[in-house]
């Protein structure tokens, strides 16, 4: 007897969300968008409201109102006590008759393996790691910026590239063109015209980010500070991708190490070269790719994984998100 049932997959990120509703042969039944999922910002009750819109989309546009498996990747389900709310949040909802809630970072490496094994690192706004073997086995991070740990991320970059302008103009740093590229990027003639822009709110707080490829670009030049920086990123994308093929026992073995998220998808030179010389380096035996499938795939996959499909079923899957592999 065939595998049956059917899976709601969700990849809720803090910008916008996913979701497919997916047969147990790996026919994609119906997909919806929705808007971002921050619960830290709006609370928990009003992030599902918002979820539900998507998600009753997709669900009439299949032709069914009950799944056998939710499968949900969600920003900000950063602990396991946050995963374990948020999928007792998601049973109430009554979608369907078993949830699964992971961090949304477990969609992106489930999108780029064969099957549930390897580790991700993924930098966008901010910086995470994850791993998983098809025993159950996991490894994470809490990846809660500073207060966990973490250095590195979009948001990060540009805090530390603004930081080293502002120090290199006003004489307590090393100088860097950082401190002219950045400001004019903008169009002000100083760091320290930027610096007021941003404090009394005549820039908006979220074009900070619009930093992030300056420095890259400084950097390409370079100049010393924003290299610096640069290679400081690569050196923290492989340690974490170390630390997390370590506790899996992963060293010793080929094990595929995804490089996901905005700031690695954009395959910098500097930072790519970077992080691979120092993988092999420090685990030979890591098979670094970039992920290029999307998010949505890999909680479809993890959710087909739940109902135990069949290898063909997955690539079914895959090639819906992924048609260039026929």
């Amino acid at each position: 007897m065939g595998v049956t049932g059917t899976v709601l997959a969700v990849d809720a990120g803090n910008s916008k969300t996913d979701v497919a509703v997916v047969g147990a042969a790996g026919e994609v039944l119906a997909t919806a968008r929705g808007g971002g999922f921050r619960p830290p910002v709006v609370g928990v009750d009003r992030a599902l409201d918002a979820l539900a819109e998507p998600v009753e989309r997709a669900l009439a546009e299949a032709g069914v109102s009950y799944v056998s498996h939710v499968s949900a990747c969600l920003a900000n389900a950063d602990l396991p006590v946050e995963e374990e709310q948020l999928a007792a949040a998601v049973t109430a909802r009554a979608w369907g008759a078993s949830v699964e809630v992971r961090n949304d970072t477990f969609a992106i490496l489930r999108a780029g393996v064969a099957e549930p094994r390897g580790v991700a690192v993924v930098c966008g706004a901010g910086i995470n790691c994850v791993g998983m073997c098809p025993d159950g086995r996991t490894a994470r991070f809490p990846a809660l910026g500073r207060l966990s740990g973490d250095w590195g991320g979009g948001w990060g970059l540009a805090e530390e590239a603004l930081w080293h302008a502002a120090r290199a103009e006003d004489g307590r740093g090393e100088p860097t063109e950082l401190s002219r590229t950045l400001p004019a990027h903008f169009g002000l003639p100083t760091t320290a015209a930027l610096i007021e822009s941003l404090h009394l709110g005549r820039l908006a707080p979220a074009r900070r980010h619009e930093l992030t490829p300056v420095l890259f670009a400084t950097a390409a030049t370079g100049d010393p500070v924003a290299h610096a920086l640069i290679d400081r990123l690569a050196e923290e994308v492989t340690l974490m991708a170390t630390v997390a093929l370590t506790r899996l026992e992963l060293l010793t073995e080929p094990t595929p190490v995804l490089l996901g998220g905005s700031v690695l998808a954009a395959a910098h030179p500097q930072l790519d070269q970077g992080i691979r010389t120092r993988l092999t380096a420090q685990a030979p035996l890591a098979e670094a790719q970039l992920v290029t499938a999307p998010p949505i795939l890999g909680a479809a996959l993890l959710g087909l994984d739940h109902l135990g499909a069949t290898p063909e079923a997955l690539e079914r899957a895959r090639l819906t998100w992924e048609p260039s592999r026929t």
